[in-house]
């Protein structure tokens, strides 16, 4: 009875988080304008529309060279940031690694107007690279958070026995400690990717003209009702699910299993 009841709860709770998701990537198949019950039938004309229209495919653009961007300095960063946690000891140490973590944990409208005071003040404000340091600041602690846990799997005496069978630390670093990583560094990058390519408001208030595909929602949301939403939701969506999912595959790769009892 446990586990029916169990299941049972899974599965209302699974389908409670998918239904609006579910809706979305229906009614962008929808042939009628509105989304009206009964359903129109089935057509991809809003998704041709979508992918037609310059400003879109602009957003597009922009949302891909920000987030791959942002994944790669987001990667990087919480590689430094884990390795500094996992090999030092140093002054400090608390204080920076709660700044690292901080900004996931801050309201987004707060987040966003901070940034964009402080963006103001320099080249990088409605620019592209603006949006890619300010992305990069909020999903370096989830970078770092994957990369930590992972190096904790990594036995304290191995890089040092690489030292003294006459690797430099470099070596050491490049040739025992990152390979160890390998799968944490890649679900990193598409984890801090999804985060940027979701993400919308910082974007909003750091970018100006610049637009990702997030903002250019929102803009076309502030117009008439269109049905181009639901078919950029969806690509959107399945932007997400595919980033996320490959995340945590790679994370899982060489967890160590806990013994049965």
């Amino acid at each position: 009875m446990t586990a029916v009841f169990r299941n049972g709860y899974l599965a209302l709770l699974a389908l409670f988080i998918l239904t609006p998701m579910a809706v979305i990537v229906i009614f962008s198949f929808d042939a009628n304008r509105f989304p009206t019950l009964p359903w129109g039938g089935f057509t991809l004309a809003w998704h041709r529309e979508a992918l037609a229209d310059a400003m879109i495919v602009s957003a597009i653009r922009n949302s891909i060279i920000v987030s791959l961007s942002t994944a790669v300095i987001a990667t990087t960063l919480g590689f430094c940031a884990a390795y500094l946690d996992y090999r030092y000891a140093f002054f400090g140490k608390r204080s920076l690694m709660l700044v690292i973590a901080i900004p996931p944990a801050v309201p987004v409208t707060i987040l966003g107007m901070a940034m964009l005071a402080a963006m103001s003040r320099t080249p990088m404000f409605g620019t592209p690279f603006g949006i890619i340091v300010c992305h990069a600041a909020i999903a370096v602690s989830f970078a770092m958070a994957l990369i930590r846990l992972r190096l904790g799997d990594l036995g304290p005496d191995l890089e040092q026995a690489a030292w003294n069978l006459g690797a430099s630390r470099w070596t050491g670093l490049t040739q025992v400690v990152i390979p160890f990583c390998r799968p944490s560094l890649i679900a990193a990058f598409c984890l801090s990717a999804a985060v940027s390519f979701d993400e919308f408001m910082v974007a909003w208030f750091v970018g100006g003209v610049n637009e990702t595909l997030s903002v250019r929602v929102f803009n076309l949301l502030l117009g008439q009702v269109n049905p181009k939403i639901n078919a950029i939701g969806t690509l959107v969506l399945m932007t997400s699910i595919v980033l996320v999912a490959l995340a945590q595959a790679f994370a899982r790769i060489g967890r160590t299993k806990e013994p049965n009892p």
